[in-house]
């Protein structure tokens, strides 16, 4: 290992690019149509008359000219030429019908799944009769009530200005602070006139009235929101009540923050608490959080604000049609829409509740919900101050909480609160409930909280607590509330339940049940319609229209409370909001799902956001995760911390479900509690679930908003394909794991959002010397390494291996890093052959300018040799460190880099054209390789990967020494020397450890089928030979059943020969043809593809040999003649954009021709490292840029030759999977005779010639071919060979061959990773140092 004293800084940029592909491609399946008819006159939409003189036409033959035939044109003027008769020729041919690809090809495996599939007439279908709307009562006037929300508070801030309106508790020793109804009046007075004439100038204010204004206020802050929110209707400004951003990329708020957007927002509203704990610039100013407009923040305390004079006075209208105020709601794919409410609808709104729940003045109500949105501020914030009400705001309610209260009080809460309050309750005897009106349950809707009112009545119905009391409510933001129980129907109309059949509502259709078995759901009315509004049941598919009634459709509102649109969206508003059906009413989409049962009762089901198509059947996410909780939930999980959502898998839905667990259970209770899910799943749902995950994380401690961007975060990993080997299974993820999980979304779709703060630490480490710092700090005895049979844990230094060079070369590497040089690995020379491998490591020292040589000390030993020193003069070594006895003192002080971009350390390596090249790689561009491989791979700490590469350069030593510690997997290291000696060593390690993943070089692959391919039947595992002894079984046998990918690291075309001749010849011993993959990297990226483990399988397509020696890709089918099978070089890694672009022109081509491949990562090499600043020379290759189209984006040139195609497979985020192919090196293609050919094409034919030809190369020298073959055999049949290669040479290739040397094996030089050096064996035929057998020449 050599270090070198130059720290570099490489400048980047980024940019984002699409590939428009304004172009179908031929082989797609809407290209199988005949083209249309060119050739054929159509008019015009509006014909032109031209009049024309009357020339008399003479009729007379047409002539022609050779073969060609006379065209006349549209003007009637005859045309000849050769040229006319192939355009028509050529058009004939268009007009064929085209043939379909072949099924090995472009079709997949799974097609005879896809198929449509005709309905069922045994599956049930509703048969009931058409279902009318329901009208509901009659909305009386109140007496007395006020024209608008702000008449309501002058009213009660003058004639009661003492009357408590909000009363805010909190966990800590603080009192409850009380905010009266005269305080709301003139807090909300000062702040509209603040708003109104304080913000800019008197000619230019920044506030008019009608514009859109964010509130930004924190859950424990009701107080300040409120004020807020009348302020703003009193300066007759619209709130956009919104949650407070964490961070400056959190995920949840950039969602918002496009709304804020599109609403216009330029004014924020917050507290001083909340304000001071926002994320702030270095100026102190609010930064700029991701996706938001730039806003003016402006605080709402008292001290903050000016006082108003006396004479101005808010103008008090009647509620009218103009926008009240604007609720976000947040979609399922993470969106954030806003809707609109008027304040003609809020007033109507609160009316209608005030009516249906029996409000009254002075009434005490209980608010745990979120006052910002939904029912919490429907009934805490507005309805409350439209009767006077006295609102406590708490984040807990127990039943005591109101004790001894005589007059009576309003709950709103959810029905995890009833199970909270369950679980915190302490039996007291003088707990008194009878002074309980009604307790309000927001998600009475829901399946499982059946469950939860029935244990809640059940416990405290001795208490005084009365059935009537519980009152389930059932609402949307768009159609606001929807239904609400009576608290007075108790004695007249008792509650309704429905037990009904789970196999029948997955179809669609209502069917009552015994309720005896697992496959039934028990669903609980929500009252009936809401006064003055009509409801009805519409189907869910096609134009809206009544279903019958038995049928579950999405239930539609008609009435003036309800919303009016979505902000900036006509026409999803129109959709949504203006649904007209028989009757002259409009409609009102609520999103949930629901049927009319008896007596007018509105029974929910589920709603449209959670449903779920899963084989032709539709679920509810809510019915599943009732499923889930009803399996002893206190234990394991916390109820109403669960989850269930969908992942697309081969053009079908699966079920994903996660839940959190409780800290107190272990992982093999969950485990088993994971499993009882999955079966009652089965049983009750008749599906089998795709993945059930528990997680330590709270999910209660982020936003709503945030919420659905964490499941959105989810379902990027949880994605198609996952499943393409295993497809049902359940697996128990960590909060660790399920960040970086997470952080493959955030790659994609450039969302930053955390889970949570224990695993931000992990992404703020911008080294690989903190990331290993870290761990061993965290996880010290965690296995990192494993070399055979030796273990070791990462901590500060590594224990002694003298016989393991590459463990001591990774505590050197990381040494260096934290003394602030910067290593260079370099592969000692070989003792055997010392005179040609020394100069090579003394080349790599001078040209990085090396101070020093860390080695060991049979290395010091073997470069003082004297052999050595006839090779190079140690006198010219630098100074050798040896690290086998260094001091046992810690380093005081470890250096850390102050730039990401500052140069990590130096990659040599000899490249396929025998070029020895030292890139350099940053330290954001380390990080970038680490993180895309560890995504790529689903690289974790309880995984285990086995490496079998050169440890010294490129992927080899990434996997080797850098993925490890980044990603904390264990490695099981192989060195691919010690294969030499033991063959069966790698394959033995990958059955031992049982390893999943293994990563490897052509040339490892090449030593295991010439060494092992004898010895396949003893290795195989049979049933009638095991043994009782394990460990003896271990030794005999060799089982690869559980390789699910085993990735050949290359730097050349995959070799599509050799990989099946390694399936084949380990298909006996459990391995399956699918797991054998390639992987591309270079010098300027050193991993560009890896199939990893999530992907398609990866594709083979047979393109024409003829069509590539003119640069164009033409795909033929298998078996046709010059076929050339092309193997996909692996999946593009995350964060990799590829293009393919003209060499010459520099210009992006199609898919149909031949062109450099070109890539623009973060991981790309920051430059190549020379001594007298040649780097210029080659600045191109790091530096390019499109000479049109995408002039902007710098891309880097990695000198091969290949092409993209968009093949019919799906990757991990549902999209097509585009292939990558790789053709060739451009240095190495060879031009004869006017075309253009590639060494390997000519090298395959001439193995295939003869049997005892073990390798063979062909090079150009000066336009002759010439060819060095290895013979294995008797030098007498070195003179039979040479007609054998010219013949096939010439048949298959139309060349002649110049020269042909006939060798001894071992002669063609080959690099670490198996990789012919042809330019190295050109300069030793071109020095005659081959000492050939026999050399024929044909001049």
């Amino acid at each position: 290992m050599g270090v070198s004293a130059e720290n570099g800084i490489a400048g980047r940029h980024s940019s984002n690019y699409q590939s428009d592909r304004p172009w179908s491609s031929l082989d797609s399946e809407d290209s199988l149509s005949a083209p249309p008819d060119i050739t054929s006159y159509m008019p015009d939409p509006i014909p032109i008359s031209v009049r024309r003189p009357q020339v008399a036409m003479i009729a007379r033959p047409l002539p022609k000219y050779g073969n060609a035939e006379l065209m006349e044109t549209g003007d009637g003027v005859p045309v000849s030429s050769r040229v006319s008769a192939k355009i028509q020729q050529l058009v004939n041919t268009l007009k064929r019908p085209k043939r379909r690809p072949l099924r090995e090809f472009f079709v997949e495996d799974f097609e005879e799944l896809l198929e449509v599939q005709q309905p069922d007439p045994s599956l049930p279908h509703p048969e009931g009769a058409e279902s009318t709307p329901i009208q509901g009562e009659e909305l009386n006037g109140l007496k007395n009530c006020p024209s608008s929300l702000e008449a309501a508070l002058l009213r009660w801030g003058a004639i009661a200005p003492k009357a408590p309106c909000l009363t805010t508790t909190h966990s800590n020793a603080k009192q409850p602070y009380t905010l009266t109804y005269g305080k709301l009046w003139s807090k909300s007075l000062k702040l509209a006139y603040n708003l109104l004439h304080k913000l800019g100038s008197k000619q230019e204010p920044i506030i008019h009235p009608g514009d859109r204004v964010a509130l930004v206020y924190p859950n424990n802050d009701p107080a300040a929101f409120m004020v807020a929110f009348y302020g703003c209707l009193l300066a007759e400004v619209v709130p956009v009540p919104i949650e407070v951003p964490l961070t400056k990329k959190d995920a949840g708020s950039q969602q918002i923050g496009f709304l804020l957007g599109s609403c216009g927002v330029a004014v924020a509203l917050t507290s001083d608490a909340c304000h001071k704990g926002l994320p702030k610039s270095t100026s102190g100013d609010v930064m700029q959080f991701k996706g938001w407009p730039k806003l003016l923040w402006v605080l709402t305390d008292s001290k903050h604000l000016s006082k108003p004079p006396r004479e101005w006075f808010p103008l008090i209208k009647d509620a009218n049609n103009d926008t009240a105020y604007i609720e976000y709601k947040t979609c399922k794919d993470g969106s954030v829409l806003g809707i609109t409410v008027t304040r003609m609808a809020m007033l109507t709104h609160c009316q209608t509740l005030t009516h249906t729940c029996g409000y009254s003045e002075a009434e005490t109500m209980v608010n745990v919900l979120d006052f910002k949105k939904g029912i919490g501020l429907w009934h805490s914030v507005q309805t409350s101050v439209l009767n006077m009400l006295h609102v406590v705001k708490t984040h807990f309610w127990s039943p005591g909480f109101l004790d001894g209260v005589p007059i009576s009080y309003v709950v709103c809460v959810k029905s995890r609160d009833l199970h909270w309050a369950l679980m915190a309750y302490k039996e007291q005897s003088d707990t008194n409930m009878s002074s309980l009106r009604m307790v309000l349950i927001a998600d009475g809707s829901n399946p499982w909280s059946i469950s939860c009112c029935d244990a809640f009545l059940k416990v405290f119905q001795s208490m005084g607590l009365r059935s009537e009391v519980i009152c389930p409510c059932a609402g949307s933001p768009e159609a606001l509330t929807v239904a609400v129980r009576r608290p007075q129907e108790g004695s007249s109309k008792p509650a309704g339940r429905g037990v009904l059949s789970m196999t029948n509502l997955s179809h669609g259709v209502i069917r009552v049940d015994t309720g005896e078995k697992l496959s039934v759901l028990a669903l609980q009315d929500v009252g009936t319609a809401m006064p003055g509004a009509m409801v009805c049941v519409v189907k869910l598919e096609g134009v809206p229209q009544l279903c019958k009634t038995d049928e579950i459709g999405e239930i539609c509102v008609s009435s003036v409370a309800t919303g009016t649109s979505y902000y900036g969206l006509t026409g999803m508003s129109k959709n949504t909001f203006e649904v007209g059906l028989v009757s002259d009413c409009v409609y009102v989409r609520s999103g949930l799902l629901g049927f009319v049962g008896p007596g007018e009762m509105i029974f929910i089901s589920g709603t449209l956001e959670g449903l779920m198509q899963v084989g032709g059947r539709k679920h509810n996410a809510d019915d599943i995760i009732a499923t889930a909780l009803a399996v002893e939930p206190m234990k394991f999980i916390y109820r109403g911390r669960t989850v269930v959502f969908s992942v697309n898998v081969l053009y079908d839905e699966r079920i994903v479900l996660v839940a959190e667990q409780r800290p107190d259970s272990t992982e093999e209770e969950s485990y088993q509690w994971m499993s009882r899910v999955l079966q009652h799943a089965a049983v009750a749902h008749k599906i089998l679930m795709f993945r059930t995950v528990q997680i330590h994380t709270p999910l209660e401690t982020h936003s709503s908003a945030s919420h659905t961007m964490i499941w959105v975060k989810m379902r990027a990993h949880f994605s198609p394909k996952r499943c393409q080997f295993l497809a049902f299974c359940n697996k128990e993820i960590k909060i660790t794991q399920l960040d970086n999980l997470c952080y493959n979304f955030n790659i994609n779709a450039h969302c930053s959002r955390r889970m949570a703060n224990a695993c931000h630490t992990f992404y703020t480490f911008l080294f690989l010397s903190e990331v290993l710092q870290w761990r061993a700090q965290t996880t010290p005895d965690h296995i990192l390494y494993t070399l055979i049979n030796t273990r070791v844990t990462y901590i500060y230094y590594f224990p002694k291996f003298p016989s393991a060079v590459s463990l001591d070369l990774i505590a050197a590497f990381y040494g260096c890093l934290y003394a602030g040089c910067i290593p260079i690995t370099v592969r000692p020379p070989h003792p055997q052959n010392i005179s040609t491998t020394l100069p090579t490591v003394k080349m790599i020292l001078e040209v990085s300018r090396s101070v020093c040589v860390m080695t060991t000390q049979a290395i010091s030993k073997l470069l003082k040799s004297r052999d050595a020193s006839v090779a190079v003069d140690f006198k010219s070594w630098p100074p050798i460190l040896e690290t086998d006895d260094l001091p046992k003192r810690r380093c005081p002080l470890l250096y850390k880099p102050c730039d990401p971009d500052s140069l990590a350390y130096l990659d040599f390596s000899v490249s396929t054209t025998g070029m020895l090249a030292g890139v350099k790689m940053s330290h954001n561009a380390t990080s970038a390789l680490c993180r895309s491989v560890k995504l790529q791979c689903e690289l974790y700490p309880s995984r285990e990967v086995a490496v079998c590469l050169d440890p010294y350069c490129g992927l080899g030593f990434v996997l080797w020494c850098l993925c490890s510690v980044y990603a904390g997997q264990q490695s099981v290291l192989i060195s691919p020397m010690d294969l030499e000696v033991n063959p069966a060593l790698w394959l033995q390690s990958v059955s031992q450890f049982k390893v999943r993943d293994t990563f490897c070089s052509y040339s490892v692959m090449e030593l295991c089928i010439r060494s092992l391919s004898s010895l396949t039947d003893s290795l195989k595992v049979r049933a009638h030979t095991l043994t009782q002894d394990f460990n003896l079984h271990l030794a005999r046998g060799m089982d690869l059943s559980r390789v699910r990918s085993c990735v050949v690291v290359a730097e050349e075309r995959p070799r599509v020969a050799l990989t099946q001749s390694f399936c084949k010849l380990f298909k006996d011993v459990g391995l399956h043809p699918r797991a054998v993959s390639t992987a591309f990297g270079c010098r300027v990226n050193l991993a560009i593809c890896l199939q990893g483990t999530s992907g398609p399988d990866p594709t083979t397509v047979y393109v024409d040999m003829r069509a590539l020696r003119h640069d164009r890709v033409r795909l033929v089918e298998r078996g046709s003649p010059h076929s050339l099978p092309l193997m996909e070089s692996g999946k593009i890694l995350p964060g990799v954009r590829i293009i393919i672009a003209n060499p010459e022109t520099k210009g992006p081509i199609g898919d149909s021709h031949l062109g450099e491949i070109w890539v623009h990562s973060p991981q790309n090499a920051s430059g190549y490292f020379t001594v007298l600043g040649e780097e210029n020379v080659r600045s191109d290759h790091f530096g390019a840029r499109l000479s049109f189209g995408d002039t902007q984006t710098v891309w880097a040139r990695t000198g091969y030759l290949g092409f993209l195609r968009r093949t019919d497979l799906t990757d991990a985020s549902g999209e097509r999977h585009d292939a990558l192919y790789v053709v060739g090196a451009l240095d190495e293609v060879m031009e004869l005779r006017g075309m253009k050919y590639h060494p390997i094409d000519i090298e395959t034919s001439i193995i295939r010639a003869h049997r005892n030809i073990t390798e063979c190369a062909a090079f150009t020298w000066t336009n002759l071919l010439v060819v060095v073959v290895e013979l294995d055999g008797s030098e007498q049949e070195a003179l039979d060979l040479v007609p054998m290669v010219t013949n096939v040479v010439l048949e298959e290739h139309y060349l002649i061959v110049g020269v042909v040397v006939v060798v001894d094996t071992g002669v063609i030089p080959i690099n670490s990773r198996g990789e012919k050096q042809r330019m190295h064996l050109r300069d030793g035929f071109l020095a005659d140092q081959l000492d050939p057998i026999y050399v024929a020449y044909n001049m």
